[in-house]
């Protein structure tokens, strides 16, 4: 049943907060007995005080995968066991749902319309996508000489530790644990100190759902302690992460400087949208830009945010995008009728604002422009949509991460497959046409591991997610994922 605003403000006052880390199969205070003040963004007010995980933290966690691990418990306890195990841990979720919803609504400021809707069944389902497909794969037997046998087998790796982005808490770290789990790894994860209490919840829905102690353990903390000791730990087989290009380029180098654990980086990304004339429906290519470009206060790595429209339909598809842009006004989390959010600080939010001024300066506002103050607070940023600005300019350039887009017109195919691929990312990229040869051809030019065609951002369980360039490699969702976490054994037997 949908709750009402007043339903949702009830729910979430009385809903109880619990920092510490899940080490071993329990909640434990961390070693260092530091606690960091944790705020909802929407309204400044401090919600809980989280534990600030360190270095004996993550040694301990680490022990805890390790050993797990070593005993078989998990990783050879067969598939039939792991599928139960994370279909029940999916029932635990759906079952609680609220729960998860609220904690990352008021942990980043995300609708509590999309997390209770979206991310926290939609986490549920992908446990039990991965707990299906545990069962459904298959070794291979290749042809070998007379006498001989061999057996290729995907093994798990051993202790996987995961570092989860804040903008989709509990969906992110779905991604990378549902299929470490699945593959029969154990894990360590580190949570963003911005929204860890969805996490940390469900470790502990992991005991319940049967999962033995220590498979799933979870260390929240700074990046720059917890993350960079987690990347560094020589016991730690291999770690996915998804963030920033930043922070993806030092995990390299940690994983370099330790044991060469093996990585999965979803990082960085600037996505292009192309609204060719010969587009079909250019309402629905403006409503489908409008949330390409704003969904989760476009703080979104693929977010849709550089759109290149062909001139002869620029200023109609303009007109269109900006009707389209005021269905995500922005107001409190807990309300369901809010367009969006708030974004994950005020800090973060800062930073935004000046992006938007220096777009001012140099460039044209055409929508949006603002920062209204809801609640008290300032974390609040209006949809803005920016044109009119040099292509050197940073909101062509840079990942701003929040709701701010750039609209630019082009004139020749070459010219916007051109500009689409004029960035260091690769993550995604939408096209608009009503021509099935230029979406073949188009599509086939554009560099982007995702090419959405007269629609954008698409995703699904049964595709892999991921970039190229500078926004990093391996693949989330799908069966595809599980290599992440696996690698080939060959087992020959000769007896000629």
């Amino acid at each position: 049943m949908t709750r009402s605003f007043a339903e949702w403000q009830q729910a979430a006052a009385a809903l109880t907060f619990d920092g510490r880390p899940v080490i071993g199969g329990a909640r434990v205070d961390a070693a260092s007995g530091e606690r960091i003040a944790k705020t909802n963004p929407a309204t400044g007010a401090v919600i809980s005080e989280l534990h600030a995980g360190g270095i004996a933290d993550v040694d301990a966690a680490v022990a805890a995968a390790r050993t797990a691990f070593e005993s078989g418990a998990w990783s050879r306890a067969g598939a039939a066991f792991r599928r139960e195990r994370l279909l029940e841990l999916a029932r635990l979720i759906e079952a609680r749902a609220d729960e998860f919803a609220l904690y990352d609504t008021l942990d980043m400021g995300k609708p509590i319309r999309e997390s209770s809707t979206i991310d926290a069944p939609g986490s549920a389902a992908l446990y039990r996508f991965y707990g299906e497909a545990i069962e459904k794969q298959e070794n291979l037997i290749p042809v070998t000489p007379p006498g001989s046998t061999a057996l290729v087998t995907r093994e798990p790796l051993g202790v996987v530790a995961v570092i989860v982005a804040w903008n989709y808490p509990l969906e992110i770290a779905t991604w990378k644990l549902a299929p470490a789990l699945a593959a029969g790894n154990t894990v360590v994860v580190k949570p963003p100190v911005e929204a860890s209490h969805s996490t940390l919840l469900l470790a502990e829905l992991a005991i319940e759902a049967g999962i033995p102690p220590g498979v799933l353990n979870v260390v929240p903390g700074r990046g720059s302690l917890v993350g960079r000791a987690l990347a560094l730990h020589e016991d730690v087989d291999m770690l996915a992460f998804t963030g920033s290009t930043e922070v993806a380029k030092q995990l390299q180098q940690y994983a370099g400087q330790s044991n060469m654990k093996r990585l999965a980086l979803e990082a960085g990304g600037k996505s292009s949208n192309l609204i060719f004339a010969d587009c079909e429906d250019l309402g629905l290519a403006a409503e489908k830009a409008a949330f390409g470009s704003f969904y989760n206060q476009g703080e979104v790595c693929s977010a849709n945010s550089r759109i290149f429209v062909e001139r002869e339909v620029y200023d109609e598809f303009l007109r269109l995008y900006r009707e389209a842009a005021g269905a995500y006004a922005p107001g409190d989390p807990l309300d369901p009728a809010s367009g969006i959010g708030s974004l994950v600080s005020e800090a973060h939010a800062d930073t935004v604002w000046a992006t938007i001024e220096n777009a001012r300066r140099d460039g044209t506002i055409v929508a949006g422009g603002t920062r209204p103050e809801i609640a008290g607070s300032r974390a609040f940023i209006e949809p803005t949509i920016v044109t009119d600005v040099p292509a050197d300019h940073e909101v062509h350039t840079r990942e701003i991460f929040g709701p701010v887009a750039v609209v630019t017109p082009f004139d020749t195919e070459a010219e916007a497959i051109a500009r689409a691929n004029e960035t260091p990312f690769g993550l995604a990229a939408s096209l608009w046409t009503g021509s099935l040869a230029r979406a073949h051809r188009v599509s086939e030019q554009l560099v982007a591991g995702t090419v959405s065609v007269n629609t954008v951002d698409a995703l699904g369980f049964t595709t892999p997610f991921g970039g190229f360039k500078q926004s990093g490699f391996g693949r989330d969702l799908s069966v595809h994922a599980l290599e992440n976490y696996t690698d080939y054994k060959t087992t020959w037997m000769q007896w000629g």
